[in-house]
């Protein structure tokens, strides 16, 4: 991984400040899909329990946590619906954004209600994030800009908090050679290298809005050149999270060198 960031810089002053000493901590960042929010799984409430279970339990081992929120499928109802009438592809994406930030405020909530010391407002930005985590042990976020996903978002916040890794969530298993859902036989992955997860996802470009892939391609890019490794996994199945922030077997697909 490159030089140390200015907001690294930023981040271990103000641990140090607080008391806290680096070795005994860890800065951990997780992208939770949308579609782990979607309103037809009926456990969807018991997930949430979970998570503020998990979140609660990195929190007394001294982690600090960023949680990077998508839209799923709100936001692509939303592009949907306004796509016949609006051309402009960053207009688009403000929809999605906005899911985005309503599914994070979902969870900033349940998060406070648990008694969880967890920032008071969604960052807006990367940078303010990494400033939140300075006075707050979580900070929960949506979106930022037209053209970054909550999988960019989340490798990027990773990068700039000092994260040793990032945790990416979704609705699949594991890292497949083709989309499963279109080809059942499609091979998956164990484990793989930073750049062979650049050829399966594409080029590192925004495709369009609301678009939906395992990670976005944009986000592993940015994983690539700073060597920032990625645990892939079902994010349906809290355990498999929880396993993933503890170390140990997740069952998903490790990627990195």
């Amino acid at each position: 991984m490159g030089g140390i960031s200015t907001l690294q810089r930023v981040l271990s002053v103000g641990i140090e400040r607080q008391g806290v000493h680096q070795g005994s901590m860890a800065t951990v960042v997780v992208a939770l899909g949308g579609s782990l929010l979607r309103p037809e799984v009926e456990e969807r409430h018991d997930w949430l329990l979970e998570l503020v279970s998990i979140v609660r339990d990195r929190v007394a081992v001294g982690d600090r946590l960023g949680l990077v929120v998508g839209g799923g499928a709100p936001a692509r109802e939303g592009i949907e619906l306004a796509s016949p009438i609006i051309d402009d592809v960053d207009h688009l994406d403000k929809i999605g954004i906005a899911a985005t930030r309503l599914n994070a405020t979902i969870i900033r909530e349940a998060l406070a209600d648990g008694g969880i010391p967890v920032s008071g407002s969604i960052p807006h930005s990367v940078n303010e994030a990494v400033e939140a985590l300075l006075s707050r042990k979580v900070i929960v976020m949506g979106g930022t800009v037209p053209g970054h996903t909550t999988d960019a978002v989340a490798i990027r916040l990773a990068i700039s908090g000092g994260a040793g890794k990032c945790v990416i969530a979704t609705n699949v298993a594991k890292v497949h050679e083709q989309d499963p859902n279109e080809n059942p036989e499609a091979e998956a992955f164990d484990r793989l290298t930073l750049e062979q997860l650049q050829s399966i996802v594409g080029p590192a470009k925004h495709a369009k809005a609301g678009g939906s892939q395992v990670v976005d391609p944009i986000g592993v890019g940015e994983a690539v050149r700073h060597g920032l490794p990625l645990d892939i996994l079902d994010g349906r199945k809290p355990q498999n999270i929880r396993s993933a922030l503890e170390g140990g077997d997740f069952g998903g697909t490790v990627v990195a060198g």
